[in-house]
């Protein structure tokens, strides 16, 4: 409410008393005055309007104070509540911050760590026995994942005196399939590094000979006919060389074909290995059915008897059924007779009185 309201208010009330208390200090009219003048009625009934507007003006005002008061307070709740919530999410997004950049921490850590592995496996692919090493373990964690402990040995020794990397047991199979892991790598990383066609081409016929010699030696040191299975298996520990093998040199993968020996990858390795798998186990269950085949014949032959068992029983049941039935018809002429019996006693000194002498 504007104050100048308020003001002319105050001065209106002011100026009403001011003219009341003239008109109470004038001197008392004598009794034949004129008599009294309206307007000081007009004026009292202003005043008492005045009044009336300057309470309505004052509970408007308190009224208006109250609604202003109430919307601040609400105001300030809505400003707090918003301040909060913003705070909340502001937590929130800083943590998902500190654990993105705690996952890009760790994922650093492992680039750095797996920097270091490439490093490793290149400094033990540079060297052969390393190499060789390095492909008999890719090669045994295949197969003592996949096989049990009985299926398989590696270092076995064969009648001829040899030592394949390792060996596997085939179901109802005499001979064992035999597993060479030292695949020769230097002329494949000498070909790499190579850029003139002459030189390429040497380092080609190079890898050829190479690769063709360790076939052969495998053909000769472990397939014994009788002991050991057609193809033996030439594991490679790489997947690149063995697909550059297969694409730019076909010709050497037919002539180990030709000779009785399989390349294989860590991958192709792993699927042969999960066949074998698959034949020993469909072998058990072979093994299994014909045990449960056996069980089930003899079962037949335990029912046949217990059928027999049960037609005699019930003969012998129908039999004793019978005499049960002839005991009980004697038991009850002998109950008929025995009453009668007892009745002849009873009445015998009576009928002896009675009856005439002969």
């Amino acid at each position: 409410m504007d104050s100048s309201l308020i003001l002319l208010g105050f001065a209106l009330i002011a100026a009403a008393a001011i003219v009341a208390v003239a008109l109470l200090r004038r001197p008392a009219p004598a009794p034949e005055s004129a008599p009294p003048d309206p307007r000081l009625d007009t004026l009292i009934q202003a005043q008492g309007a005045i009044s009336g507007q300057f309470a309505q003006t004052l509970e408007a005002q308190a009224q208006l104070q109250k609604a202003l008061g109430e919307r601040l307070d609400a105001l300030n709740k809505r400003l707090g509540d918003s301040l909060h919530e913003s705070a909340e999410k502001t937590a929130a997004t800083l943590g998902s911050i500190g654990e993105r950049l705690t996952v890009i921490d760790e994922a650093q850590k492992n680039i750095s760590a797996l920097s270091g592995q490439v490093v490793s496996l290149q400094e033990i692919l540079s060297d052969k026995q390393t190499r060789g090493a390095f492909g008999q373990e890719r090669m045994e964690a295949i197969v003592s994942d996949q096989l049990p402990p009985t299926h398989y040995d590696f270092q076995f020794t064969l009648s001829n005196g040899k030592r394949p990397d390792c060996i596997i047991r085939l179901p109802n199979v005499k001979g064992v399939l035999v597993i060479d892991s030292k695949f020769p790598l230097e002329a494949f990383e000498t070909l790499r590094g190579l850029s003139s066609d002459e030189e390429r081409k040497t380092a080609t016929a190079r890898l050829k000979a190479d690769v063709l010699k360790h076939v052969k030696d495998i053909a000769e040191k472990y397939l014994i006919p009788g002991e050991t299975q057609m193809p033996a298996i030439m594991f490679v520990p790489s997947e690149s060389i063995y697909a550059e093998l297969y694409t730019s040199f076909p010709d050497v993968v037919q002539q180990a074909r030709r000779a009785q020996v399989v390349i294989m990858s860590p991958h192709v390795f792993m699927l042969a290995i999960n066949t074998i798998q698959t034949l020993m186990r469909d072998a058990r269950m072979r093994e299994q059915a014909g045990l449960i085949q056996k069980e089930v014949g003899q079962l037949s032959k335990d029912v046949k008897l217990l059928a027999d068992a049960t037609d005699k029983l019930q003969r012998h049941m129908g039999q004793a059924d019978g005499d049960i039935k002839d005991i009980l018809t004697r038991a009850g002429r002998i109950v008929s007779r025995s009453e009668k019996i007892e009745k002849v006693e009873l009445s015998a000194p009576e009928e002896a009185k009675a009856l005439p002498k002969a």
